[in-house]
């Protein structure tokens, strides 16, 4: 008989994502994205290829490579450490390096044994496409988060509002 595993619904707030507002400074400073953002999600955008072989009636998908990106629409809220962050790099008109960064992404809902949360660090890439908004309305910018290249793995700790990573390349591993 098979053991019966508890199935509980993961909240939105239980997947976070940090952006390092301080890139050229000597260690990172993780700010999450919160105030302002009410929808934010990870396109992975796969590219996927597919060929059909001259002996086979329906065609063969394979999963080539992804380009995630996240399209972030956000209402503007001076003091907010990711606004200032992203404003200045539109008003700058940040290009290239300057506008490279650094994502994390935390998976709270997935705790480990020891307190820490499962997480990717990922360079990547800011590019504004909008700012403004309608009369009467809160002001909003938006922008797209342009992964970088390949995710480091490891592990987050938080405590007193300090988010710190750790890669799995830093953590010693258990033998079999």
């Amino acid at each position: 008989m098979l053991e019966e595993v508890k199935q509980i619904k993961v909240k939105r707030s239980e997947f976070a994502t940090f952006l390092n507002t301080t890139p050229s400074a000597s260690s990172p400073t993780w700010s999450r994205f919160g105030k302002g953002v009410t929808s934010q999600s990870v396109a992975y955008n796969p590219t996927v290829n597919s060929e059909q072989y001259i002996d086979e009636d329906n065609a063969t998908s394979s999963v080539d490579a992804y380009a995630p990106t996240i399209n972030t629409p956000q209402t503007a809220y001076h003091g907010n450490p990711v606004f200032v962050y992203v404003d200045g790099l539109r008003r700058k008109r940040a290009i290239g390096d300057d506008a490279l960064t650094e994502v994390l992404l935390v998976y709270i809902y997935d705790k480990n044994s020891d307190g820490s949360y499962p997480a990717e660090k990922q360079p990547a890439s800011i590019s504004i496409t909008d700012f403004g908004g309608d009369a009467g309305n809160p002001l909003n910018i938006t922008y797209d988060i342009g992964f970088v290249g390949d995710p480091v793995k490891g592990t987050v700790s938080i405590s007193n509002g300090v988010v710190v990573f750790k890669s799995e390349a830093d953590t010693p591993q258990e033998e079999e």
